[in-house]
């Protein structure tokens, strides 16, 4: 098939995806609160610890190779 002329990229766009709206509408959003920090980052890091040393280390263990 032969073209008579290059399309815009507009037209190729168009031809795509289908026309579209050329009004925008800004839509403002009311700012959520914030939720208040519970823990701190030095409790956060000991909480953890605890749980490392919590765990079974017989699960952890790899079953030996055949």
């Amino acid at each position: 098939m032969r073209r008579l002329r290059s399309l815009s990229e507009a037209e190729c766009y168009a031809r795509c995806y289908g026309g579209w709206e050329g009004g925008v509408q800004v839509v403002r959003l009311e700012p959520r609160p914030r939720q208040a920090v519970i823990l701190e980052g030095e409790a956060v890091r000991r909480r953890f610890e605890e749980f490392l040393d919590a765990r079974d280390p017989e699960a952890l263990a790899e079953p030996e190779a055949a």
